[in-house]
């Protein structure tokens, strides 16, 4: 679930003594934390598992998050944010509309690809899993990249024609998902090709300008 790190991760300046050891033992913790909720499952991993793949122990575990709930949500943002980065959503009104789009689509469909994000999506969609932990992973992951998106769209509100913002952000990722996505998740088909990639990307940038392109209403 959660990449490696950057090395800046770990090495961001330090507020007082001792700061820079404290973050990188919470990313430690959180890349632990990624691999065996991937692998295990969220029931399946527990604090103990954690703390000693992340080489610490469970009572650093417990204070840098808490309780595991808490652990799974951050270990969840960290992958939003290592692969959708806050610059990404960042409008340029220099730069043509459709490559910005095109890039925040590309990001994205990366994301949901991946090993890590289709094992987490089969984790929240089987069935008797805990509602709380589905809320957690909602509001860590899709609610939170939706919401930069949405940003993204009011700041480039002059080339665009939308009544409801939220709604044509949860259209633009709705496109990208597709059934491609179901499919891969249900080990139903094989991982597109970069050439595949490329043009369903194309498409959906392409129907969803079509829908709200000032220029060609």
């Amino acid at each position: 679930m959660v990449p490696k790190l950057p090395p800046a991760a770990a090495t961001r300046p330090s507020a007082g003594p001792g700061r820079p050891k404290d973050l990188a033992k919470r990313a430690a913790i959180l890349e632990a934390a990624g691999r065996m909720f991937t692998r295990l499952g969220f029931e399946g991993a527990s604090m103990d598992q954690i703390a000693s793949e992340a080489g610490v122990s469970k009572l650093t575990v417990y204070s840098h998050f808490g309780d595991k709930e808490t652990l799974f949500g951050e270990a969840v943002r960290l992958v939003c944010d290592s692969l959708m980065p806050g610059d990404l959503f960042v409008a340029d009104p220099s730069a043509p509309l459709r490559s910005q789009l095109e890039g925040i689509a590309r990001a994205f469909f990366a994301m949901i690809v991946s090993d890590e994000a289709l094992a987490t999506h089969r984790m929240m969609m089987s069935p008797g899993g805990d509602e709380r932990l589905r809320q957690l992973f909602w509001e860590a992951g899709p609610e939170r990249v939706q919401q930069a998106f949405t940003a993204f769209l009011e700041a480039r509100a002059g080339e665009l024609d939308i009544p409801d913002l939220p709604r044509a952000a949860r259209q633009f990722f709705a496109l990208l998902k597709g059934d491609l996505h179901t499919r891969l998740a249900c080990g139903l088909c094989e991982r597109p090709s970069a050439a595949a990639v490329d043009e369903h990307i194309a498409a959906t940038v392409d129907m969803f300008l079509r829908a709200y392109d000032r220029q060609r209403a």
